[in-house]
């Protein structure tokens, strides 16, 4: 699936997008409280750059912990950004954001980050060459030893342990009440238009985009989380 088309979706999605993921935010607030032990050490004035920021919920999540804290929020989907926006309005920390509607690469130069979050969105780059170019991206825009949390769909899709954990995983996408065809679509869209890699495969393409020993911290169903430095 092209970029332009992923964004089309979530440009569709951006209004329902919380409310219809509400009854999964156990998984979302548990990978952003491990988050926050992670970049405990950063300075009380870090810079953070949120890839593919959606909605600005982990953004959110780390200005109310961090109220010295810097972010640029970066999202191609004018919908999602307007609700980060509006969050950030309505939370009080909009003075202490940078919002870009785009990509990566027409990001305008700026001071280097600190760290960096990027939760499920290289899984909408098919080929492993061209993730790896993304996260050298990201790399880019950190200072060195920079460090990024990045989250993914991850497994050994022709393991017998994937089919267990996608029956699981239908089983919790069904809690979002999403019709019987949307379902469908969903695990056709699996296994043709998300990378859907191994564990082990994921953290050797992030490690290609410039980062050093990419740590597993977090699981949950099909998603991975990583905690890898800028090398």
């Amino acid at each position: 699936m092209h970029r332009d088309e992923v964004t089309e979706i979530f440009q569709q999605q951006a209004a329902s997008y919380d409310s219809q993921w509400a009854k999964t935010a156990p998984i979302r607030h548990c990978l952003h409280l491990l988050v926050n032990s992670l970049f405990a050490e950063l300075p009380a004035d870090a810079r953070i750059l949120c890839v593919g920021v959606g909605t600005g919920t982990e953004m959110a999540h780390l200005a109310q912990q961090n109220p010295g804290w810097h972010f640029t929020a970066v999202e191609p989907s004018a919908a999602m950004l307007e609700v980060c926006r509006q969050r950030a309005q309505q939370e009080g920390f909009a003075a202490r954001c940078t919002f870009h509607e785009g990509y990566l690469e027409s990001l305008p130069a700026t001071e280097a980050h600190d760290a960096a979050t990027c939760f499920l969105v290289s899984q909408f780059i098919l080929e492993p060459q061209a993730r790896s170019a993304f996260f050298a991206e990201i790399a880019e825009r950190l200072k060195p030893g920079g460090l990024l949390a990045s989250s993914d769909l991850a497994a050994d899709v022709n393991s017998a342990e994937y089919e267990v954990l996608l029956a699981a995983w239908m089983n919790m996408m069904a809690a979002a009440e999403l019709s019987p065809e949307a379902m469908a679509r969903m695990r056709q869209a699996y296994a043709r238009d998300v990378g859907v890699l191994s564990p082990q495969r994921t953290a050797a393409i992030i490690a290609a985009g410039g980062f050093a020993l990419p740590v597993p911290f977090f699981q949950a169903g099909l998603i991975h989380a990583w905690l890898s430095r800028r090398a």
